[in-house]
């Protein structure tokens, strides 16, 4: 594995240096370690910066490489993440406000939409990583952040909950509730839902990871944080989709950005390919609850 942990010198950088550390610490990865001076004036502090998070990840068994840019941020890491292949890149991610659409740095989701490899946005005081929530929306196209959130599990000796939210469904699909509610039983049924979740808990259990699947009702924003509250989860596991199109980028929806907004913790966005547009929920309420009974 190979890990891009990029700095500007500020603080926030620190958090990026520290649980990249952990990660890097866990799964042996080669480390490179980016610091990024928009101004000339910025360069010296930079350069000490950067020697000092070197001397903190060394202390910790990681050796990193150090490479030094300038000029605009976005621009250097999708050229650094473009001239060399790396399989996760962190940074930090400063507060900027609690109201409107970007509650920290522009920077931070820009470069998530920009660059190809997955990013770990470094938030919170977390000190270790033992805990990771998945949100896989129950579809196939989050496979590869699955099996990606299982690898880094694996290498931290990580459990992972995998998280399905579900809508309140009208009275008339209470058959479907009872499914959901009965693990066991949606596991083992024929319907989407309950073959994505299986297989992807397949996937992760190959893995050597423990793994527990959980199912919740209501407003998906508030029920994932209360799951990452209540279950003291250390990581949240989140997806971007690859857009169609001409141009290459990413698409880093609502409930994505509203994560980042609020989380207190790590988030993980990890990359999906493109997929099918979507069928209407209830088109998926009436398969699921077609095959429900059978």
């Amino acid at each position: 594995m190979h890990i891009l942990i990029c700095s500007n010198g500020m603080p926030a950088a620190d958090n990026a240096t520290r649980i990249g550390g952990l990660l890097a610490k866990a799964s042996r990865a080669e480390t490179t370690l980016l610091g990024i001076a928009e101004q000339p004036r910025d360069d010296a502090p930079l350069r000490e910066a950067l020697e000092m998070a070197s001397q903190a990840l060394q202390a910790e068994g990681v050796t990193p490489r150090i490479e030094v840019g300038a000029g605009e941020p976005i621009q250097q890491i999708l050229h650094e993440t473009s001239a060399r292949a790396y399989d996760l890149v962190v940074i930090g991610a400063e507060r900027k406000g609690n109201t409107g659409l970007y509650w920290r740095s522009r920077k931070t989701y820009e470069v998530i939409k920009a660059i190809p490899p997955p990013v770990l946005v470094a938030l919170g005081d977390c000190s270790s990583l033992k805990r990771f929530l998945v949100c896989t929306g129950g579809k196939r196209f989050i496979a590869d952040a699955v099996l990606l959130a299982g690898k880094l599990a694996a290498a931290a000796g990580a459990s992972v909950t995998l998280l399905h939210v579900m809508a309140e469904p009208p009275a008339m699909y209470a058959d479907l509730v009872r499914l959901e509610e009965d693990l066991d039983r949606l596991l083992e049924s024929k319907s989407e839902l309950g073959m994505t979740l299986s297989r992807q808990k397949a996937d992760l259990e190959s893995m050597g990871v423990t793994v527990e699947v959980r199912i919740r009702h209501g407003m998906v924003l508030e029920q994932v944080f209360r799951e990452a509250r209540e279950g003291d989860h250390d990581l949240i596991v989140t997806g971007s989709s690859q857009g169609t199109g001409i141009v290459r980028h990413y698409i880093m929806g609502n409930l994505t950005r509203s994560i980042l907004n609020r989380s207190e913790c790590p988030v993980l966005v990890a990359r999906s390919g493109p997929h099918a547009g979507s069928s209407s929920i209830f088109q998926s309420l009436k398969r699921l609850f077609g095959t429900s009974g059978t």
